[in-house]
């Protein structure tokens, strides 16, 4: 049975992860500097890793569907670490999108719910967007 308690690997796991996001987000904003991006990297895929477990994280990457997210995304990172930060950032967020395209729905209830922004993700054109890729694939 899957545990969804909160325990203190999760909580620095959610860290790690906020962190990798803000690094590498800064290594854009710096234009492009590649020791941030690198660095915002390695921590965003071990705070997944802490947070969802190893074993999940394995499963998750190595799955059939997931492959050509994986190799964009590890492609991507190798292409930053060499000295060409912005095509690793570019195959980087394509993989992203692969890779966690199952979660979109799931992020689309969410903005729904919130209660200023929901209003806006309420429209009808924009709801239709999600709507229609609302149920297409199990993320995990």
């Amino acid at each position: 049975m899957v545990s969804f308690e909160m325990n203190d690997v999760k909580k620095i796991g959610l860290g790690l992860t906020g962190f990798g996001v803000f690094f590498s987000f800064l290594g854009v904003i710096f234009f492009f500097d590649k020791g941030l991006i690198a660095m915002g990297n390695i921590l965003f895929f071990s705070g997944v890793t802490l947070t969802i477990g190893l074993k999940s994280s394995m499963q998750f990457f190595t799955k059939r569907a997931n492959y050509k997210g994986t190799i964009s995304f590890g492609a991507g990172f190798f292409l930053v670490i060499i000295g060409w930060p912005i095509l690793g950032i570019i195959l980087e967020a394509y993989g992203f999108v692969v890779l966690f395209s199952g979660f979109w729905p799931t992020l689309a209830v969410f903005l729904q719910k919130i209660p200023i922004l929901g209003w806006v993700f309420q429209q009808p054109y924009i709801r239709s967007f999600f709507d229609r890729y609302r149920g297409k694939r199990v993320p995990v």
